[in-house]
């Protein structure tokens, strides 16, 4: 370990644990390790149990010129949670959540797992907007870090549409939080400059109707590559600007220390249906005519995606003939509704199957 990490080691050690100061090679081996493919392995890993610790290692470490990573469950393919300098890890202290305005609000901290938030907020028929297929492995601080979302929540309801608002700590120190005005007042004041050039950016973008126009159309798609640049467009609000940028910034311009969400509605009648399709153009087809319903979800499978899975138990026998006869043409939509009532929800599966039927599926499964 080169020398500014035992300056950095000395100097947190009056403050933190030495037990949650992890050098060890096979910790930081394992610690290290995320769900992606990618290997790099910190020189130091911080187990930080309150804010005021994220605060001085955040402050010392930029003071220093050491870089940091925050990591949450470590579940993104991407390699976002690994880091060769230092890599910050929170202990379970950081689970504190508040329902707020019967339900329509959720207060969380960072290490909350997302399927939990959705269990506190069952009671109220509500659930948080994010839908990933981590979400019962994947925490708060991830879900937002990431704007993560999922085969429901689309880009109307991910991280950035419903947020409410959050408390970040920056590079150098600072605590905001969105929500507080006397915090909002003050960071006017000490970041006047960081808010007039996120004004003035914002301003430019809006007036250069062509980028503007571009920006639009790329975040009306899934697109969740680098910064929330449509928060240029979407707010004037400096503030507003601002927490939007973290959210999929993945950890690049701070730490989240908790986001206040506006929660969306969790419809308790719901269904499903799988349709087979003779080639993968007639699903395709399908799919297009699909975007103009009110459906919640649907799932494109090629020949390969149902052969991978046609031994399983409980699998249609129309997939496991599919492999039998080496079928490499066929392809399969998975289509999910939601509906407040089963009225509305028979009526919707009424509406789709029709449409569906349009496309001549060789078998279906509702």
């Amino acid at each position: 370990m080169s020398d500014p990490y035992h300056k950095l080691i000395n100097k947190l050690r009056q403050s933190i644990d030495i037990k949650r100061i992890i050098t060890d090679p096979t910790l930081t081996l394992a610690y290290g390790t995320d769900a992606s493919f990618y290997r790099l392995i910190p020189k130091l890993i911080l187990q930080l149990a309150s804010l005021d610790e994220v605060i001085l290692v955040i402050k010392t470490c930029y003071d220093m010129a050491i870089p940091v990573t925050f990591r949450a469950a470590g579940t993104s393919l991407s390699g976002q949670a690994l880091s060769d300098s230092v890599l910050i890890m929170l202990t379970s202290d950081w689970r504190e959540h508040k329902v707020l305005n019967n339900g329509e609000q959720i207060w969380l901290q960072p290490g909350i797992i997302g399927a939990e938030a959705n269990k506190i907020l069952a009671p109220y028929q509500r659930k948080i907007g994010p839908d990933p297929a981590s979400i019962n492995t994947c925490k708060i601080g991830g879900i937002a870090a990431n704007n993560s979302s999922g085969m429901c929540c689309g880009t109307a309801q991910n991280s950035y549409q419903t947020l409410a608002g959050m408390t970040v700590v920056l590079a150098d120190g600072t605590v905001l939080n969105t929500l507080d005005s006397y915090s909002v007042a003050r960071f006017k004041i000490s970041h006047k400059e960081m808010l007039n050039d996120l004004t003035n950016l914002a301003q430019a973008c809006k007036d250069n109707t062509a980028l503007a126009d571009k920006i639009r159309h790329k975040y009306r798609l899934k697109n969740t590559t680098g910064y929330s640049l449509n928060s240029l467009t979407d707010y004037s609000d400096p503030i507003d600007v601002l927490q939007h940028l973290f959210i999929g910034s993945e950890g690049t311009l701070g730490f989240i220390a908790d986001v206040t969400y506006n929660t969306v509605i969790d419809h308790s009648f719901k269904a499903t249906g799988l349709y087979l399709f003779a080639d993968i153009e007639q699903t395709c087809l399908a799919v297009s005519a699909l975007a103009n319903t009110s459906i919640a979800a649907v799932e494109l499978m090629d020949n390969r995606a149902l052969n991978s899975v046609a031994d399983k138990p409980g699998m249609p026998g129309f997939i496991t003939r599919l492999a039998a006869e080496h079928n490499t043409e066929a392809a399969a939509l998975l289509v999910e509704i939601h509906a407040e009532n089963e009225t509305s929800l028979n009526q919707q599966i009424a509406e789709i199957s029709t449409l569906i039927n349009q496309f001549n599926p060789t078998e279906a499964v509702d």
